[in-house]
């Protein structure tokens, strides 16, 4: 316990003041929305809306999606996979891809 004592005096340190939110992509940026504030949005791939659950995220929420972002204060970084419709629903933003391996099934 005393080789663990410093670690967890660090994690207590760095999470001080942090705040977990069990909320809608929806309401978080609604409530956190504002200048200098940088959201991070994963939702499921486009194609693979059911990942997470059958009706937990949809086809349409993407073009909410654009939309919520077109209008915000701040900024975002978004993660989808390089397809036509994400060409299409996000073309008023600019868009990079990303070389990457995936390993999400342990093969590497």
């Amino acid at each position: 316990m005393l080789q663990l004592a410093p670690q967890l005096e660090d994690i207590h340190e760095r999470l001080a003041g942090v705040v977990i939110e069990n909320l809608s992509w929806r309401l978080f940026i609604k409530r956190y929305d504002r200048p200098g504030t940088l959201f991070y949005l994963d939702p499921q791939y486009w194609a693979n809306e059911d990942d997470y659950g059958r009706a937990v995220f949809s086809r349409e929420d993407f073009a909410e999606m654009a939309d919520v972002l077109g209008r915000i204060k701040g900024r975002f970084i978004l993660s989808l996979n390089a397809v036509e419709g994400v060409f299409e629903t996000f073309s008023n933003f600019r868009i990079e891809e990303v070389d990457c391996s995936y390993s999400v099934q342990g093969q590497g």
